[in-house]
């Protein structure tokens, strides 16, 4: 089974395999990619909505890899439908497919290269440039921001 995000309607993806969905993807689409999108649920597509235990699991692998501020409330959702389904999510986003692959959740992309390794952000003050493994609203040292940072570049 595949999990469709919205850029899977956006970019008219096809499998010939059982596909599913959530209901907060309707909401994203607009003009032909909300047309697919109806139209795959005539077809038999599955409408799936994830149990909050998952919901939170996602969340949780979310904060490890310093993704969760990225990752709407679909996507969230997304991921935990994935994961609960034992599905395949296709989607081109980054976040999501960091978060996937920490879950052990398989991925394929559409129209984007994938990520070629999972991450586990840091987080940089941009006052004094300290670093932090858990992201904060602010530096507890200066109080200034704190800002995402790939830890490949370090």
């Amino acid at each position: 089974m595949y999990v469709l995000d919205a850029s899977a309607f956006i970019n008219e993806y096809h499998t010939t395999e059982d596909i599913a969905t959530i209901p907060m993807v309707r909401e994203e689409l607009e003009d032909e990619s909300a047309y697919r999108f109806d139209a795959m649920e005539g077809s038999g597509m599955h409408i799936h909505i994830p149990q909050d235990g998952a919901v939170e699991r996602v969340r949780r692998a979310a904060e490890e890899t310093g993704d969760f501020e990225e990752l709407s409330t679909t996507d969230v959702r997304l991921i935990a439908a994935a994961f609960e389904l034992d599905a395949r999510l296709v989607t081109d986003d980054y976040a999501m497919q960091n978060v996937a692959e920490h879950m052990d959740v398989s991925v394929e992309v559409i129209a984007q290269d994938g990520i070629s390794e999972q991450r586990n952000w840091k987080f940089q003050c941009q006052g004094c440039g300290r670093e932090f493994d858990e992201n904060k609203d602010r530096c507890p040292i200066c109080g200034s921001k704190l800002t995402r940072k790939n830890p490949s570049n370090a």
